[in-house]
């Protein structure tokens, strides 16, 4: 009983702190999802948008826009009022890539940040009936047979993608990568044995674990959810962490007090117990930021694009 009141403490005082806000928005919000319904990132959004309408007090809308390794929503997000009344997730690296590569007529500054909503670590997975039992395995085989293997992406040089290249290049092996519309799709295409690797993350495959062996994760130390899964550096491959984050971010011009709301609102929602208890359940790696440090998450992410990723391809 007395972990029950002093939770529902916390969640009054952040409701309480949400109300002070001088702004709120008036009618229902528009939140735009680059990628198809059923993604990864839809259903975190779709997690994160439950308890955070209740904090917000107005219903929260998906608009799922997707196509072009995201750049279509993105465009969108770019493009629509700034009212306040439209926000967006953005993925990163994928948002900088795109900039990086062109894919949209957006730029970094085109978004400003609220919040960080998810990081996660990117994993390499077969299919379940794969020969492959271990990342060695699988590196054996594609150094045995250069070009033969094949990997699902999320499209030509994002997220996932540039996790195959980091895969591939550290252990000195090459393969065909064959981009798809959005990670739902990858995961499809391996799940029907069309390809025979990706990369991709926990929440990506919550729902399809029976149908994939993860070989590997992209991370410094093993994952606690996953720890009889070995990471890249252990076995002399890439040995940084790499991974993703889902951040919600306003069309340029979005007034101060708009995002400082919405900065408080999520932050209220994200700390709710019932929300923590849900994104657990659906493998969500809640990992808030405020909008200061999002946005030098972007800018990181931004220069990691430039100077990093862009040689995986030289």
């Amino acid at each position: 009983m007395k972990k029950f009141v002093i939770a529902l403490l916390v969640v009054s005082l952040a409701l309480m702190s949400v109300s002070a806000y001088a702004w709120a928005p008036k009618k229902n919000v528009t939140v735009i999802v680059a990628y198809k319904a059923g993604s990864g990132t839809d259903n975190t959004a779709r997690v994160l948008s439950k308890y955070a309408t209740e904090k917000i007090g107005k219903t929260l809308v998906i608009q799922n826009l997707e196509g072009g390794s995201g750049s279509i929503g993105w465009t969108a997000l770019s493009h629509a009022r700034h009212d306040g009344n439209t926000i967006g997730f953005v993925n990163l690296p994928t948002l900088c890539s795109n900039i990086v590569e062109g894919l949209g007529d957006y730029k970094i500054d085109d978004f400003v940040p609220i919040c960080n909503h998810v990081n996660e670590t990117s994993l390499v997975l077969v299919g379940k009936d794969s020969p492959f039992n271990t990342l060695g395995e699988l590196v054996a085989f594609a150094k045995d047979n250069p070009g033969k293997l094949k990997a699902s992406t999320n499209g030509m040089k994002a997220s996932n993608h540039i996790g195959s290249e980091l895969l591939a290049k550290s252990a000195g092996f090459t393969y065909m990568a064959i981009p798809y519309g959005g990670t739902a799709d990858q995961l499809l295409a391996l799940r029907q044995k069309e390809v025979d690797f990706s990369v991709a993350k926990e929440a990506d495959i919550a729902a399809i674990m029976s149908e994939v062996k993860i070989l590997g994760v992209f991370a410094e130390q093993r994952m606690p959810s996953l720890p009889d899964v070995p990471t890249l550096g252990e076995l002399g491959y890439y040995d940084k962490w790499y991974g993703s984050a889902r951040a919600i971010v306003a069309p340029k011009g979005t007034s101060k007090d708009a995002i400082e709301f919405y900065e408080a609102a999520f932050k209220a929602a994200m700390e709710d117990p019932e929300y923590i208890a849900a994104a657990e359940k659906a493998g969500v790696t809640t990992a808030y930021m405020n909008a200061e440090d999002t946005a030098k998450l972007i800018n990181q992410q931004y220069d990691f694009c430039v100077n990093e990723v862009a040689k995986l391809w030289e």
